[in-house]
């Protein structure tokens, strides 16, 4: 039986609730603009913010190495009685020491590393030799290039398929700028045989060309549609039709929405999606339509049929 695998341990996939399907508590790279996610209080007040408006679920795309802060994410599960799911994966190779991606190299370490964590629990810290939590990942996080695939967006892609197929765990793909999608599909779904039922393809109000989604959704992918824009990739605009244009064309049950908070003040957070776009999408698609996006739909996206029970910190 499916189930979605949180900090706390393997849940119903029914008891989700209303979710936030792409978001950070803690993240931190140099590879990024603005000041790091690292403050507890901080992400505490961000996830009790989304907890008032009547949020259930949050997924942390946070993949290994970049600050996942284990502990903090349980702690702040347990204080608020928000479901947290948690990440593993590597982003770009920018984001990364060399040396850490040379130890993560050779046959199938770093699929065997993405299942471990998955099934065992996350490395506590960025050190990939370093000791291991309780507390399972219920995800796999992986990131394309602008426009292309390289190296080593390909390496971590084949091992992310790997452990999909080891596991089940769903795929949530980070596209820069929303681009390479239909690539990234090409790759796992076609060369590696991912089922798109199990690919969550992000960022893709950041790329709002219809036909580019037309062709994603009828692959049977989710497709994501997270920030709200940034100044320099401002796509806001769109994001509410592309959302209604998948809508009449049959896709609502693949769309999802998610906050992709990256730095203090860099948005306005999870609060935003209930507090503006629900709303929004509620008047344009009819409250049925709004609650299957915001519920039903991240309840089928993040589950899976996992072969050990979680293991609760």
């Amino acid at each position: 039986m499916s189930a979605v695998r949180t900090v706390l341990g393997d849940v119903d996939p029914g008891a989700l609730g209303v979710c936030d399907v792409h978001d950070h508590l803690f993240l931190r790279s140099p590879a990024l603009p603005g000041p790091p996610l690292d403050d507890p209080a901080e992400a505490a007040g961000r996830l009790g913010g989304f907890r008032a408006l009547g949020g259930g679920a949050l997924a942390q795309w946070t993949p290994f190495g970049m600050g996942r802060r284990v502990a903090e994410v349980v702690a702040a599960s347990r204080a608020t009685g928000v479901h947290l799911i948690a990440a593993t994966g590597l982003h770009q190779e920018v984001h990364y020491d060399p040396e850490v991606l040379r130890r993560l190299r050779g046959g199938d370490r770093l699929a065997a590393f993405f299942v471990a964590e998955l099934t065992e629990g996350m490395i506590a810290g960025d050190d990939p030799d370093g000791p291991r939590s309780a507390v399972p990942a219920g995800m796999i996080k992986v990131a394309g290039m602008f426009h292309t695939l390289d190296d080593h967006t390909r390496w971590v892609m084949t091992a992310a398929a790997q452990a999909h197929h080891a596991t089940g765990a769903p795929i949530g793909i980070h596209h820069e700028l929303g681009t390479s999608a239909v690539d990234v599909l090409a790759l796992l779904h076609g060369d590696l045989a991912v089922p798109a039922r199990s690919l969550l393809l992000g960022h893709l109000n950041r790329f709002p060309d219809p036909g580019v989604h037309r062709e994603l959704a009828a692959a049977g992918a989710y497709l994501a549609f997270d920030g709200p824009s940034r100044a320099y990739h401002a796509t806001d605009p769109w994001l509410v039709d592309s959302l209604v244009a998948l809508a009449a064309a049959g896709h609502t049950e693949q769309l999802l929405l998610g906050a992709d908070t990256t730095s203090p003040g860099a948005g306005p957070g999870a609060p935003y999606l209930l507090r503006t776009l629900r709303p929004r999408l509620i008047r344009e698609l009819g409250e049925g339509p709004a609650d299957t996006v915001f519920r039903a739909n991240p309840s089928r996206a993040l589950s899976a049929p996992w072969p050990t029970p979680g293991a609760p910190s």
